[in-house]
């Protein structure tokens, strides 16, 4: 009987780490490949603007972008908020770009929509706006 209880103790302690392991296998598999991932939709509107003719005009390559800065310093957490609208879920992201071009900053603001037929999320729209002199904003994608 103490061997098998010693035995069943065993057992539930390696089922609770197969558990485990397996959980954080999901979350990692879901934010870093996931298409309704805020890092996911980040990556996508930082592709999108390093490659539009106008923000490589106005800021120069290379095209860094960076999300809010922490208290150490770190500037990787995407402002992100999501929300849902006639039953539909919806995102919205900002963060910021910065290139070559000396004290030339800009804020990404990016929105999509989850499409019911396709179950994942589209663009509905990607702006910059110039924070520099002269202020302006120059539209991307627009699918509103």
């Amino acid at each position: 009987v103490k061997e098998a209880g010693r035995d069943f103790t065993y057992f539930i302690v390696v089922l609770v780490g197969i558990s485990v392991t397996g959980g954080l296998f999901y979350v990692i598999f879901k934010e870093l490949f996931s298409s309704s991932s805020p890092n996911k939709i980040y990556g996508d509107a930082l592709e999108k603007c390093r490659s539009h003719p106008e923000i490589i005009a106005v800021f120069g390559e290379p095209i860094k972008g960076y999300g809010e800065a922490t208290r150490r310093g770190r500037r990787q957490f995407v402002s992100h908020i999501e929300y849902v609208k006639d039953g539909l879920k919806h995102m919205r992201l900002k963060f910021y770009i910065e290139g070559s071009e000396a004290a030339k900053r800009g804020t990404v603001h990016v929105e999509v929509k989850e499409n019911p037929e396709r179950g994942r999320f589209e663009v509905r729209y990607i702006f910059v706006d110039v924070d520099t002199f002269p202020r302006r904003t120059i539209i991307i994608e627009d699918n509103r």
